[in-house]
């Protein structure tokens, strides 16, 4: 079962959620961006499953900074150099430990997590999988100066993999197919997968009007398999 522990970036205090495979070894690990909603059920639940199938999973608070610190209900968001920081903090901690092969490492993220899956995985050299659910923002910077994520996007180093809702209005279809675009462009390994009847943060099911079974169960299986074809010897 996924766990809390403590560590810190820059002197500040951070939580970090955690789980671990039953299995003894050196296994690959998943950073997860965590959705709006923080460390609940659901964030849980990744993390269960990543751990399950094999995958260290570790998930940063990245409500620690002010003027955040706890799961807001209206903005402020995080802020995209806190972000950065929190998420290499993640992957050195990740990096000590003894059951970690940190050559082998992805991102996750749902919602706000998807956008920030791709912020992590294009300016963090350590990951070599990424995967995105229904990633929005994308082409505004949290920050005052910039840059947004999409800007980021040539310095992924591994494939990507993203999930859409064809309902979904942020990232709405033509914001999907300008991402798809651009990664084509760039020369970066990706699929993206949509479905028909689904929105924005069809897999949480802690929300029964946006759940969707189908789709959810779809779209976890291809992020298996992509996940252990990229980061499985």
């Amino acid at each position: 079962m996924a766990q809390i522990g403590e560590i810190r970036v820059d002197g500040v205090p951070m939580r970090i959620l955690h789980a671990t495979p039953s299995s003894a070894g050196r296994h690959p690990a998943i950073v997860i961006m965590f959705h709006r909603d923080g460390f609940d059920d659901f964030t849980h639940r990744v993390a269960d499953d990543l751990a399950g199938a094999g995958y260290v999973a570790a998930a940063p608070d990245l409500y620690h900074w002010p003027p955040v610190h706890e799961v807001p209900r209206e903005n402020p968001f995080p802020r995209d150099p806190g972000i950065v920081r929190d998420v290499a903090a993640t992957v050195e901690w990740l990096g000590r430990r003894a059951d970690v092969e940190k050559s082998r490492m992805g991102i996750m993220g749902h919602c706000m997590g998807g956008r920030l899956s791709f912020l992590g995985a294009s300016t963090n050299p350590a990951f070599r999988a990424c995967v995105v659910y229904y990633g929005g923002n994308m082409f505004v910077p949290w920050s005052d100066d910039g840059p947004a994520p999409f800007e980021l996007l040539k310095n992924i180093r591994g494939p990507v993999i993203g999930f859409f809702g064809n309902d979904d209005q942020n990232p709405s279809p033509d914001d999907v197919d300008r991402i798809d675009a651009e990664l084509d462009r760039l020369g970066i390994a990706h699929e993206f997968h949509r479905y028909d009847g689904a929105g924005h943060a069809f897999q949480n099911f802690l929300s029964a009007p946006r759940y969707r079974e189908e789709a959810t169960r779809d779209s976890w299986g291809r992020t298996m398999r992509f996940l252990d074809r990229t980061l499985k010897p």
